[in-house]
């Protein structure tokens, strides 16, 4: 019967596999050729092709490059954002109150052009007066300023076109401040003798990526919700094996990142389309179209849809659509992440350092469990006491198998030991570790969180290497502590080399994680020493 060691040598292992999986299931796809999209395309314009969803999903021409734009900026309390006048499209968000390195005291961009990629957020009206259908292009607006400023709680830039049969058309973003989401809303003022029909589009536009290293393996990719599916990743070669055409009432559509995402919400009280496409020139979209509306002669009305660029931040999210929260996606294990983190959210407010809040919270996660852990002691305990029995059984019946088996299992239940008591509590500590992983990835308030001294970023590795180091030398004294069960020479070696292996495992590991299984360490081996000091008073032998 393999020992506790062997167990914990599974259990570590465990968790090196379904790490592995879980990456290599969401971003270790294969690079995406657009031909393999089976969309046919026009392409009218030889600087861009942006997709204008119509009835016959036809290419329309539209702006050049961000260099050749005209654009309007932005600014407010969270936000610089740049406005391309044709199209009205947002083409650039820098979020001021997140840095794009730690200490850089450079915003970070979201949304613009950069390293010859383009990631943007773009809306029209189509249908069979919609000025973004029309045969000349997407229509340029005028605005009466170049630049606009938050000064107060509210900031309304209006965007206007007036088309060639004098319908006025006039597309305004409302920012608010302290606040992420946007306000889209088009006022088309028909001034003709005669009905007209527009449909609302959102749309977000990403260049497609390959998967970023091992060590940097956060999803980058598509996702929607419909009244059916809450929340369904859709990644780059998703889109290149097949577009999305559902229907759905409400709805949202986005583009997930590391930390951020782009949503588009439209309006949750009709049934739209969501769509998607990869465009010849290697961009992903994903969209949103409303249904059609017919606004009669002399009469006046206003479409209305909400888009977020900003921090994955869940109560934020759920306030925008209920299932927007999703998108800070705990993985398989969300219902021990999201309750970790809410803990570990709540320490943080009480102790006001997220270092201190994970030790904390490593405390109280190793306080619940430790009936178990002392079960799992005990157990190895008894299993070392039982080492000379045996042996003797081992010499008694050679090399009769079946025979030994027998008898190890009539021994094992005189002697009231179960030789698997040992192997829960580390095994439940398996979802335990993937949670917090998760919670770490995904957990906005997490990054660039400060601890101590060299630990300026919980969410990124070690830059000095000092806690994997540390950890690997309490994962050897839990060793030297723990009663040898272990007979075999191969087994001895290979567990006298799982520290320096699963040091080097976590050396790119976030720094709040390895924080987290240091501390749990240091705890297991305060645990084992009293443990083992109440056993031995009862003349029970733990160490040999």
């Amino acid at each position: 019967m393999e020992s506790q060691r062997t167990f914990l040598l599974i259990g570590l292992m465990l968790v090196s596999f379904l790490l592995f999986q879980e990456w290599d299931n969401d971003y270790n796809k294969p690079k995406v050729d657009p031909s393999a999209t089976t969309q046919t395309l026009k392409a009218n314009s030889p600087e861009s092709d942006d997709y204008i969803p119509s009835s016959s999903d036809s290419e329309l021409p539209t702006s050049a490059t961000l260099a050749k734009r005209s654009v309007i900026e932005i600014t407010t309390d969270v936000f610089k954002v740049k406005i391309d006048t044709k199209g009205g499209d947002i083409v650039e968000t820098d979020l001021l109150q997140y840095e794009d390195t730690k200490g850089s005291n450079t915003p970070f961009m979201l949304l613009g052009e950069f390293d010859g990629k383009q990631y943007f957020s773009q809306s029209g009206l189509i249908g069979l007066n919609g000025p973004d259908a029309s045969a000349n292009g997407r229509p340029t607006y005028n605005t009466e300023q170049k630049s606009y400023t938050l000064t107060g709680d509210e900031l309304r830039v209006p965007l206007q076109f007036t088309d060639r049969n004098g319908v006025s058309f006039t597309k305004t973003y409302v920012f608010k401040k302290g606040q992420y989401d946007v306000g889209l809303e088009y006022k088309i003022n028909n001034t003709t003798s005669a009905p007209l029909q527009v449909q609302l589009y959102t749309q977000i536009k990403r260049t497609v990526q390959e998967k970023g290293s091992m060590v940097d393996q956060n999803y980058l990719g598509a996702a929607y919700g419909t009244d059916e599916e809450p929340y369904e990743k859709y990644s780059f070669s998703d889109m290149a094996d097949k577009n999305l055409n559902k229907n759905t009432q409400g709805g949202y559509v986005a583009f997930i990142q590391h930390y951020f995402v782009s949503a588009w919400v439209p309006m949750q009280d009709q049934s739209n389309t969501i769509y998607s496409l990869i465009t010849k020139s290697n961009a992903a979209i994903i969209g949103a179209k409303d249904e059609a509306v017919n606004i009669q002669a002399g009469s006046e009305q206003t479409l209305t849809a909400i888009y977020y660029m900003g921090p994955k931040e869940s109560d934020i999210l759920e306030a925008i659509h209920p299932d927007l929260d999703l998108t800070v996606d705990y993985g398989w294990l969300w219902f021990i992440s999201q309750p970790l983190f809410v803990l570990l959210k709540w320490l943080h407010s009480i102790l006001g350092n997220w270092g201190v809040a994970i030790i904390a919270i490593t405390i109280i996660v190793k306080s619940l469990m430790y009936p178990l852990t002392k079960a799992q002691y005990t157990s190895m305990a008894k299993m070392r006491a039982l080492q000379p029995k045996m042996a003797a059984l081992k010499e008694k019946f050679g090399d009769d198998r079946q025979k030994f088996g027998q008898a190890t299992m009539e021994m094992y239940k005189k002697e009231k030991v179960n030789p698997m008591g040992g192997c829960f509590p580390i095994l439940l500590q398996m979802p335990i570790f993937l949670a917090l992983f998760y919670v770490f990835l995904e957990s906005t308030e997490l990054r660039h969180a400060e601890f101590i001294f060299w630990l300026t970023d919980l969410s990124a590795q070690d830059p000095y290497y000092v806690l994997p180091i540390l950890f690997g030398a309490s994962m050897f004294v839990t060793q030297k502590l723990q009663p040898m069960t272990v007979t075999d020479p191969m087994q001895q070696k290979m567990m006298t080399f799982m520290p320096v292996i699963f040091s080097v495992f976590f050396l790119w590991f976030p720094s709040g994680l390895v924080l987290y299984w240091l501390v749990s360490n240091l705890i297991s081996i305060v645990q084992m020493l009293i443990i083992y000091r109440g056993m031995e008073k009862k003349g029970i032998k733990v160490r040999g």
